[in-house]
């Protein structure tokens, strides 16, 4: 009987062992070997980050990254306030500038599930300032501007793609004259002003016939306070920021805060940084101007909250800001091949644009190109920041610099490449 037994044991340890080696290579070196961020990477990171702080082209960087909902990098360098000798650190606040696009495209889709608004409505609907308009074609001997009827009436759809028609640059007879005596980001009016303002420029193109960066997300922000009936300021902390708890994401810096806010330096040359001395005021006094598309400032943990609630579909730490399905049409290429004049989008790579966001949709195709994988979203802003959700590897990366013009060094590029290695040909 003993010697059964004992055969039974042993025959059972053989299975045991069998299946053991029969399995693939370890699960855990298998997961180990599927992580993008290891320590060669993390090496590569801090490489690329220093190097640019030693060159003097930055003056402080930082860099968050989780993945599969853990955090797996960060570090700092250099200074937030070179003059005061103020290290970068987590804590640090920055300008985000145009960064702030996205978490109002989240707050107008927070009343798309609502089901106050379709994306196809046409925003006169909502808000009779755009009944009116018209589409610039040139001006006449006199310098008149000449103008011709829509095609069709601008759609909320084009106000989140930049497709509406509304002009952002220098340059065009007239209506350039015209925009900039509009004068539609006074800081002393609102965003009723704003809308009203724009509604009497010419548009520059038919909408939906080209992509233009410009006002639309401003206009985003008008539509959430016109649709919601609450000023926007107050909808967005409600309905993202504050169910987030994202208490340092804000237009408005207090005094006992301002020892963290990061100075932001011009860049004249190599090596060459002066400190600005313009927008301080931006986030040190309460305006009346709310701005969609500019005007948040955040530090690193409180945008990773926002970029990992996107990366989750819709829901960070059991709060849902977002339905799954809200956020992959977010996420979802919105331009058509038609619209073949795109502004500078195709500098950032072989992307399209959903919702307030550019969207991968092909590997890049040499080792020039930005780096990325197809079916992250991302977007930046203006003082270089940076941040990217690539739902593929289940990664969020958030990058904070105070560095202008937009970055003119290779710095999302490099760091990018840092992140996900030397460039391999039809990968994606």
């Amino acid at each position: 009987m003993k010697t059964r037994i004992l055969y039974s044991l042993a025959f059972l340890l053989f299975l045991i062992i069998a299946c053991k080696e029969n399995q693939p290579k370890t699960q855990v070196a298998e997961s180990a070997a599927q992580m993008v961020i290891d320590q060669t990477a993390k090496s590569r990171i801090d490489s690329v980050l220093k190097g640019f702080v030693d060159s003097g082209n930055i003056a402080g960087v930082s860099a968050l990254i989780f993945e599969k909902d853990k955090e797996v990098y960060f570090n700092a360098f250099g200074y937030a306030d070179r003059e005061a000798e103020k290290p970068m650190d987590r804590n640090t606040i920055v300008q985000i500038y145009s960064m702030t696009k996205p978490v109002t495209g989240t707050a107008l889709m927070t009343l798309y599930e609502q089901g106050k608004f379709d994306l196809d409505d046409p925003i006169e609907k909502y808000a009779p300032e755009f009944s009116k308009m018209t589409v610039y074609t040139g001006v006449d001997k006199n310098g008149k501007i000449l103008t011709e009827p829509l095609n069709r009436p601008i759609t909320i759809r084009d106000v989140t793609r930049h497709t509406a028609g509304f002009l952002n640059r220098d340059g065009i007879p007239g209506l350039s004259e015209l925009r900039t005596q509009a004068n539609i980001y006074d800081r002393e009016s609102t965003l009723t002003d704003l809308a009203e303002k724009l509604g009497r420029i010419p548009l520059w193109f038919q909408p939906g016939t080209q992509w233009e960066y410009g006002p639309c997300v401003d206009v985003q922000a008008f539509l959430v306070e016109r649709i919601s009936g609450r000023p926007y300021g107050e909808y967005v902390r409600e309905h993202v920021l504050d169910k987030l708890g994202m208490e340092e994401t804000r237009y408005f810096i207090p005094e006992n805060d301002r020892d963290r806010f990061a100075a932001l330096y011009r860049r004249k040359g190599e090596g060459a940084l002066v400190r600005d001395s313009v927008t301080y005021g931006n986030y040190t006094e309460r305006w009346p101007m709310t701005r969609g598309g500019s005007g948040l400032t955040s530090t690193l943990d409180d945008y990773m909250k926002f970029a990992r609630m996107l990366v989750n579909q819709g829901a960070f730490d059991s709060i849902t800001v977002l339905k799954p399905e809200t956020v992959k049409l977010m996420a979802t290429n919105q331009l058509a091949d038609s619209i073949a004049e795109r502004n500078f989008l195709p500098s950032k790579g072989q992307v399209g644009f959903g919702i307030d966001f550019a969207v991968r949709v092909a590997p890049p195709i040499n080792a020039e190109e930005n780096n990325g994988v197809v079916g992250e979203f991302f977007w930046d802003g203006a003082a270089s920041t940076l941040f990217w959700v690539d739902p593929v590897n289940e990664l969020t990366a958030v990058l904070f610099v105070q560095l202008m013009p937009y970055d003119g060094i290779g710095l999302h590029k490099s760091f990018r490449d840092a992140v996900y290695g030397p460039f391999r040909a039809n990968s994606d």
